[in-house]
């Protein structure tokens, strides 16, 4: 446990799904001697691999903390997922982070997840690294790869490690801050070489020359200072410690985005990465300081030190089955211990903090406390993602953690009776530690519908569920919430006449049905001459109500219905509220049946956002889809948002649509506004299908 906060490191690992993030987390461990064997993620055996799902899959869907020390530095490496259905998962993992180290495949080069990764690292403004990884696949090219990042993110784009290629193979790499070249042994051991001269590698007719690159680092090194500008110009050659210095303060002011680069596989280049955290990144009191809002709600700057209250923020939650609750917290201020009383500010709470433990994967180590700027996990306190903790002298809170809407459902039902209470506290301990799912019962339709990322993101969950919490359940597309309503006003009687010995029952209405706006049923009376009692109106009003919970045509309730009770008779003894109920109601099945009734569909207004040369892919699938176009709207980073309102009807599968379309860059919202008419050629169609699921 370190006492000082300038010997801490907080680093997240992202980019593209596949692009050798875990690889390369486990390649620092074992090069950090925290492990003894280089586990694989297509083996499963990995340190930050470890829930069951993605033992299971050969996949990142979790952000887990592994902490090591190296050079006197403890780094607490945030290893996050790349695919797109576990988006929330990264940015928890950036939130928590100082800088963020994006993994670009040498193989694949610049992706959607490689954008999406340095564009959130940019948002909640982290320093940002990339590591060109897979440079022993033949079919890297790690030059290709690094014109690709300057082409995609700009010039502050810098080489700090570049490999020479010689016949189309790495023979070695150079530290360019250094200016030492290093050999590689089969065991990842790293031998100083000579230095090659001019090409260092020759691709795709493109001469990349050593003195062209230190250049490259020089003039982004001149750009962090004005003396080290004036020197530049003068044509002096930087210090290795100007250098050092230099890109450390540029990497920390987002003028320099560094690049290194390795094969986990190999372990060629590991080293350097090393070497380059410890030197380059910066520790979380060169950061920009966090913002919370004090008890008046306004803005205060948090020192990280830890002579300052305590203030720590719950970036992640882990409910494990044995264990409870797991809560993955940042320090910010202050110091947190195990068994101190503090403030939660989102609840307003005091809570005991529980047992405290540094993380590596799964391997768990107590500790008695955590200082500002370190990460720790507490277990079983009644804290949950996004909560602020914090010393009762100075209350503060930060910004909840911004969530990808969740924009995929399925209607969740049991494999087995009985089974309802396990699925519902099941899901709760899920929705605790994904924020990105939603759990709720659908008012018309009465299902319980679980919405996420996408088919994959809901799969997980409920393979989790069983697997955690022991609740099997299946998904089946969600019902559409159609209503019904009539389009011309009618009259029509309703008589309820029967007789069985004794008393018998009689009610006898004459009711006008009519459109009107609203949902609600609008009830009027004009009768006359006392021929329905005063007393039977409620009865008339409720027998209509009750009706309207099912329509003519397939069942659905009915809205935007206005009855009038204009006249009826009654018999002085075999009326009650109950014939005339039963009245109303006959008169309104068969007034209905004349009033031209017509089904409603649920239409939403869909705002999606996508890359400008995908606009017209997606405004001709948007028509196909009976979409109303409403406009569009530039926006940054050459994006589009296109409006339109959508039937609901259409929208169950535009996730999966929008994700191969764009290849994970687009995304979209989507909220009900009204319903409209359903087409009649569609009528028929949703008429039986609705009567299929009655069944």
């Amino acid at each position: 446990m370190t006492k000082d906060t300038a010997t801490i490191k907080n680093i997240a690992l992202a980019g593209h799904n596949g692009s050798g993030k875990t690889s390369l987390a486990e390649a620092l461990l074992y090069k950090a001697g925290v492990i003894e064997r280089l586990g694989k993620t297509a083996e499963g055996n990995t340190i930050c691999d470890y829930d069951p799902e993605e033992i299971k899959r050969k996949v990142t869907i979790n952000t887990s903390v592994a902490n090591f020390v190296t050079d006197s530095i403890k780094i607490n490496l945030i290893d996050t997922p790349g695919l797109f259905d576990f988006e929330g998962s990264m940015r928890e993992g950036i939130t928590a982070a100082g800088t963020v180290m994006i993994t670009v495949s040498g193989k694949s080069g610049v992706k959607v997840g490689t954008k999406k990764a340095y564009s959130y690292a940019e948002k909640l403004n982290k320093s940002r690294v990339f590591v060109i990884t897979k440079l022993d696949d033949p079919n890297a090219n790690f030059y290709n790869t690094l014109t690709e990042l300057k082409t995609v993110f700009g010039p502050t784009v810098c080489p700090v490690v570049v490999p020479v290629i010689q016949n189309s193979e790495i023979v070695s790499y150079i530290n360019l801050i250094e200016m030492k070249a290093y050999k590689y042994d089969d065991k990842g051991n790293a031998v100083e070489t000579e230095m090659p001269n001019g090409d260092i590698a020759n691709n795709d007719k493109m001469d990349y020359r050593l003195d062209g690159l230190i250049q490259a680092v020089s003039e982004a090194v001149a750009e962090t200072d004005d003396e080290l500008m004036e020197k530049f110009f003068e044509g002096v050659a930087f210090t290795q410690k100007e250098l050092t210095d230099g890109i450390h303060k540029g990497i920390n002011s987002g003028k320099i985005t560094p690049v290194l680069c390795a094969s986990s596989t190999t372990l060629a280049g590991i080293d350097m990465i090393l070497k380059e955290m410890s030197l380059l990144l910066p520790s979380p009191l060169e950061v920009a300081k966090p913002v919370a809002s004090d008890i008046n709600g306004d803005p205060v700057e948090i020192e990280c030190s830890v002579s300052e209250p305590l203030s720590a923020f719950v970036f992640k939650t882990i409910v494990d089955p044995f264990v409870g609750k797991m809560s993955f917290i940042k320090v910010y201020s202050g110091k947190i211990t195990s068994g101190k009383e503090i403030i939660n500010a989102v609840t307003g709470t005091t809570e005991k903090v529980g047992k405290l433990y540094n993380m590596c994967g799964k391997k768990q180590e107590e500790v008695t406390e955590a200082m500002a700027g370190d990460i720790v996990i507490a277990t079983k306190m009644n804290i949950n993602t996004s909560d602020t903790l914090c010393d009762p002298s100075r209350v503060v809170k930060f910004d909840h953690i911004e969530y990808p809407r969740a924009c995929y459902s399925m209607a969740v039902k049991s494999k087995a009776q009985g089974d309802e209470s396990k699925i519902s506290s099941g899901i709760t301990k899920l929705l605790e530690e994904d924020p990105t799912l939603t759990y709720v019962q659908d008012p018309s339709t009465l299902e319980q519908v679980l919405s996420g990322l996408g088919d994959q993101h809901l799969e997980i969950a409920v393979a989790k569920l069983k697997g955690k919490f022991g609740a099997d359940v299946i998904l089946t597309v969600p019902k559409i919430a159609y209503k019904e309503t009539i389009r011309k006003k009618v009259k029509v009687e309703g008589k309820h006449k029967k007789q069985s010995g004794g008393h018998g029952q009689y009610g006898h209405v004459w009711m006008e049905f009519e459109p009107t706006v609203g949902e609600d049923l609008v009830f009027e009376e004009r009768v006359f001459g006392g021929a329905v009692p005063k007393n039977y109106f409620p009865a008339v009003e409720k027998g209509i109500l009750d009706s309207m919970k099912k329509g003519v045509l397939a069942g659905c309730p009915v809205v935007g219905l206005k009855a009038i009770l204009v006249d009826g008779s009654y018999h002085p003894v075999d009326s009650s509220e109950l014939a005339f109920k039963t009245a109303a109601s006959i008169a309104y099945k068969e007034g209905l049946k004349q009033a031209d009734p017509v089904l409603l569909e649920p239409i939403g207004n869909l705002s999606v956002r996508v890359e400008d040369d995908k606009t017209g892919d997606v405004m001709g699938e948007l028509n196909k889809r009976r979409g109303r176009m409403l406009g569009m709207n530039p926006l940054e980073n050459g994006m589009t948002e296109i409006l339109a309102d959508v039937p609901m009807r259409e929208m169950h599968d535009f996730t999966t649509y929008l994700k191969q379309t764009t290849r994970g860059m687009g995304d979209f919202t989507y909220d009900f506004v009204r319903y409209e008419q359903l087409p009649a050629n569609l009528v028929s169609e949703v008429i039986v299908a609705l009567n299929n699921s009655n069944e």
